[in-house]
């Protein structure tokens, strides 16, 4: 499958076909993400064999990545880079790094963020959000009560540690899928929010 790295047709190595015909819940949303991404994400398109999948996968991302949140949608996709930097996941890294991008309107930290968090120029909070992330994906044995301490004493709340761990749980799941089954990132997503909009 290495050939097809870059065909959006091929959303992973594993040979399992679009459901046929396409159950309505999923023909409704890939029309959706045709219509504003101009493309169907190879993560739906991977799960689309089975709509029960499909289902459960969608409405766990969008419930962690778009309801409402004490923590914005752009720290929500800041995690999912951490996150997969540690799992060096080629998919979420492409992918939620064009998210930063085009949600920070700086494409300095979403490349920073991909290569290296801790140089990236956030705040405090967000530095401590960070931090207790990556540690949860590295090293979740070592996660203690003054982890969720700092957390507190950044100015987090009760909700927002479990939105912290959650959003942090889920990546380290979809880099695992998408590891295993060699999941392709849409090429589009390396060409997003390039050009500095300062």
């Amino acid at each position: 499958m290495s050939g097809t790295k870059n065909n959006d047709e091929a959303a992973m190595a594993l040979d399992l076909p679009l459901a046929d015909p396409l159950p309505e819940a999923i023909a409704v949303t890939f029309d959706k993400c045709t219509s504003k991404l101009g493309m169907i994400p190879n993560v739906l398109k991977a799960y689309a064999f089975d709509e029960a999948k499909f289902s459960a996968f969608s409405l766990m991302y969008n419930d962690l990545m778009l309801a409402p949140s004490g923590l914005t949608k752009l720290e929500r996709e800041m995690i999912a880079v951490v996150v997969s930097a540690v799992n060096s996941c080629v998919y979420c890294l492409t992918a939620h790094g064009a998210a930063v991008r085009q949600l920070s309107g700086d494409p300095v930290l979403g490349e920073t963020l991909v290569h290296n968090y801790r140089a990236a120029k956030v705040t405090a909070k967000q530095r401590a959000m960070l931090d207790f992330a990556h540690k949860l994906t590295a090293r979740p044995a070592e996660i203690e009560e003054a982890d969720r301490a700092a957390l507190r004493a950044a100015g987090f709340s009760e909700r927002d540690l479990f939105d912290i761990v959650a959003v942090t749980g889920f990546f380290n799941m979809s880099n695992r899928v998408a590891a295993g089954t060699d999941m392709h990132p849409n090429r589009a997503y390396h060409f997003q929010a390039r050009e500095d909009q300062a």
